[in-house]
Formats: C-alpha cells, structure tokens, sequence
C-alpha cells in the first residue's frame, strides 16, 4: 500500500450475501498470480491464502503494476532508491511467503490507469504464466479511496476477459487461457473464506519485509518492539474476524467468481 492508510484498518471485513453461503478453500491450485496495484499490496492482501498454497506446492508469481515511487511521507526521499528498495522488499516477502516469481510493471504510482496497454500487459501475463487463480484487488470495493487500487482491479477483470478470448491481443502470440477462479481481496461483499491458520507468521512475517512501509502503512513509526506487536496483534485479530465469517480461527476473505 502506498500513502497514509490508516494503520487500524489493514484488511477491512465487509458485508456478507443476505442469502446463500461462504464458501472456505479453493482446491490447491497448480498455479496461482497475485497482481497488486503496490509492493506490499498483496502481502496484505492474499499472504497467507499464498503461503499455505506455496507449501502445498502450488506455483506462485507475484505481479506489481506500479513503480510504488510515492510510497514514502518524506518529501525529501531519494525516489530512484525508493523504487529500488521497495523492488526489493517485494522479493524479500515474495521469499518469506515460500518463493515465486515477481514480475514489475513499473507504471507510475499514483496515476495507474486501465488502458489497452495496461490490460495488454496483464493479459501477457496471464497467458504466459497459465494460473489455475488469480487474486487481485476488489474494484467494486465502496468508498475505496485509493486510484490506483480501483485501477488495478478494472485492469484484472477486464484482463480475464482478454487473455481468454483469442481475438483480443493476437500480436502476443499467446494462447488464450481462462484461470478457473478470480479472488477478489478487501471484498466489497466477501462469499468465500481460505482458512490460513498456521500461515499467520509467514503473512506478518512478509509484511514486515517491507520496512520503507512501516511507518507509512503499519503505524510502526519507531521501530520499537511494543509497536511491531500492536501490528502484529492487529494482523492476527483481523484474520480471526476474516475466519469468523466461514466458522474457522483464521482466514483470509475474499469475493470468488468461478464463472469467468
């Protein structure tokens, strides 16, 4: 996450159907993408989900759409070593979440748009990697404040579609592909639930790799052993919350469309 996002809200639980049921755990996917709009985006939100899938030898590649280049409070941040820093931090958590490989877009954070070229990317991706799931941001989330996370979201859903219809894109040289299920984190109304208990370390573990955040995102502003536990208080008492929501002790939830 990039900017000054609240350090008490990390993973809002929203709303649930009226009716009908939440699902709890996807089968153990091949292959899974992640696609944030940020570094730290999806160590947020999917860590865990992604942790209990790489043990269970599951493919996983991370894909940051933005350079993340405004993710700093201080105006006088050398900005070329902030973009290079956070590249590094998403590799270090990408490690600690059990290895895959990260893939930067680079586009500009703060003004990350849903345009052909951006969906053309996307879309390259999904073809070339084949992921059985995809996780992204929810850009149908209400009041969502952030730009560049509705952004990324419409950049997703709208990518599904190009990557699996094979008259779009054919300069890619690609086959299409249809991943069999898209999970949508920070759900605007969240219908399905990966229990991650046993994965919480790896999720706090990881966001923790992200130390030009911690201040920013994580209201970790000295760096003291009292604040490191709030946050990780924080983290653990939200995936309970998120677990609640399927009748387990954690998870991670999400809005599941299976029908792409």
């Amino acid at each position: 996450m990039t900017g000054g996002t609240s350090p008490t809200r990390i993973v809002p639980v929203n709303d649930l159907p009226a009716h009908g049921t939440v699902s709890v755990d996807l089968a153990v996917p091949a292959c899974a993408l992640a696609i944030g709009a940020h570094p730290d985006d999806i160590e947020f939100g999917c860590g865990g989900t992604l942790a209990k899938w790489a043990k269970a030898g599951a493919a996983i590649h991370h894909l940051v759409l933005t350079d993340g280049a405004k993710g700093s409070w201080d105006p006088e941040a050398d900005v070329a070593a902030l973009v290079a820093l956070r590249q590094e931090e998403q590799c270090r958590a990408a490690r600690l979440l059990g290895g895959g490989a990260v893939t930067f877009l680079g586009r500009p954070d703060g003004s990350l748009q849903n345009g052909s070229s951006e969906q053309w990317d996307v879309s390259r991706c999904i073809r070339a990697i084949k992921p059985d799931v995809v996780l992204a941001h929810d850009p149908w989330r209400r009041y969502r404040l952030h730009p560049d996370h509705r952004a990324a979201g419409f950049i997703v859903t709208d990518a599904i579609v190009t990557a699996r219809d094979p008259h779009f894109f054919g300069d890619q040289g690609l086959a299409p592909h249809r991943p069999r299920a898209l999970l949508l984190w920070e759900a605007d109304t969240a219908n399905h639930v990966e229990d991650v208990a046993g994965s919480e370390d790896a999720k706090i573990a990881a966001l923790l790799a992200h130390e030009s955040q911690l201040r920013s995102t994580m209201g970790i502003d000295q760096g003291g052993v009292a604040e490191v536990q709030a946050f990780t208080d924080r983290v653990r008492r939200q995936l309970g919350e998120h677990g609640a929501l399927g009748g387990i002790a954690a998870g991670e939830s999400f809005h599941l469309m299976a029908d792409l």
